[in-house]
């Protein structure tokens, strides 16, 4: 597929324009960041992974009714996708305290929650995605409450799936976080999810052994960070048990 115009570049992936009005096409790359990207480095085959985990996710989304961005995987590196209005919003969904929420609540990280919690962070990296209450994202209109009440309930569904999926192959869903955006279809509007979901947005661990096969890995120096997302995407059948780490093509004799 010949290369498009730029239209958006992160900090993992790149999005350029796609081949019919009203989609993109969404690369993945290798980079890694951490601490709002002040720790970063290079990771090969990480976004071959990320792409392929995501299509997995997104198209079992698709399979229970859950609306997404996904259309279909082009390459190792790409997917076609719906292009959509962004909410400045990340949606967390948690199951286990862990991370943030442990440190700022100084609560011992795998505690069980009660229940799912889920939480609101304003996008922007030069503030650190700070955690925002529902009042703010009311009184600076960065969504409605039915919005507000769309993103929970479609968030509390992809933990369902993400819970269930994860626990058949032995890993608990920590917790996770989605970005949701605005699609519109003529004069019709609805919120889908977007984005990606992959061990890049997720907390995962092993049911067994609690050892971490997240971005969790990355940013506390655990191991590496692709033999972490390998090991998830070989449980999940996405990639077969005796196939090697992706990375570089390599000519073959």
């Amino acid at each position: 597929m010949a290369r498009r115009k730029k239209i958006y570049e992160g900090k993992a992936k790149t999005m350029y324009e796609g081949p019919e009005p009203g989609t993109l096409v969404q690369y993945f790359k290798d980079d890694a960041t951490a601490f709002n990207a002040e720790k970063r480095d290079v990771i090969e085959g990480k976004g071959v992974l990320n792409n392929r985990l995501s299509e997995f996710f997104m198209t079992g989304l698709t399979q229970i009714g859950v609306p997404n961005h996904f259309l279909k995987r082009l390459n190792m590196r790409e997917q076609l996708i719906r292009a959509v209005e962004i909410i400045p919003l990340e949606v967390i969904v948690r199951n286990y305290a862990a991370g943030s929420m442990a440190k700022r609540l100084g609560m011992e990280e795998g505690t069980v929650l009660p229940r799912p919690i889920v939480e609101f962070s304003y996008k922007n990296d030069d503030l650190g995605d700070p955690l925002v209450p529902e009042e703010y994202i009311i009184a600076f209109g960065w969504a409605s409450q039915q919005d507000m009440d769309d993103m929970v309930a479609l968030a509390l569904r992809v933990n369902d799936f993400l819970s269930g999926v994860m626990y058949g192959v032995g890993i608990k869903l920590v917790d996770f976080k989605i970005e949701i955006g605005r699609h519109y279809e003529g004069d019709y509007q609805r919120l889908i999810v977007a984005d990606e979901i992959s061990p890049d947005s997720c907390r995962l661990w092993d049911i067994e052994t609690g050892q971490k096969l997240d971005k969790d890995v990355f940013r506390r120096d655990l191991g590496n960070l692709a033999d972490a997302y390998t090991e998830v995407a070989k449980r999940l059948g996405v990639m077969p048990q005796n196939s090697p780490q992706p990375g570089k093509p390599q000519l073959i004799n």
